[in-house]
């Protein structure tokens, strides 16, 4: 199971990656997460714009298994979302980590980075599951 640890990293399996201008940040689904969802067959994306505090449901997944929420690790807008998923959303499970990236947010606090998993916490739980 993949865990770039150039990410940060939610509980609920969702990865966070710092774009180079700090205060946006691009986030997806785990490796761990795609492969207990298994075939990605839809993803409903939220609109650019939206405001969401950390926790609140910022996408679904469906799978040929279930159909998953995606919840906002950090509070912030949409400024972005993966438009190439609405064809291809197969691609979450084929490149969770890239191409199946999910939305692209501007945080409210960066600093709110700080507070969730690094690579080897993330590892930690994943290993616990």
């Amino acid at each position: 199971m993949q865990i770039p640890a150039d990410r940060r990293y939610t509980e609920a399996h969702e990865w966070v990656l710092s774009m180079d201008d700090g205060a946006t940040v691009r986030i997806g689904i785990t490796d761990f997460a795609q492969d207990a969802l298994g075939d990605i067959v839809y993803a409903d994306l939220p609109e650019v714009g939206l405001e969401v505090e950390a926790g609140d449901t910022l996408a679904e997944v469906e799978s040929t298994k279930s159909v998953g929420e995606i919840y906002a690790p950090l509070a912030g807008a949409v400024v972005k979302v993966n438009a190439a998923l609405d064809e291809s959303p197969e691609s979450i499970n084929a490149d969770p980590y890239g191409e199946g990236w999910i939305v692209a947010m501007e945080l409210a606090d960066s600093s709110a980075l700080d507070t969730l998993l690094d690579a080897a916490g993330y590892r930690a739980l994943t290993e616990d599951a």
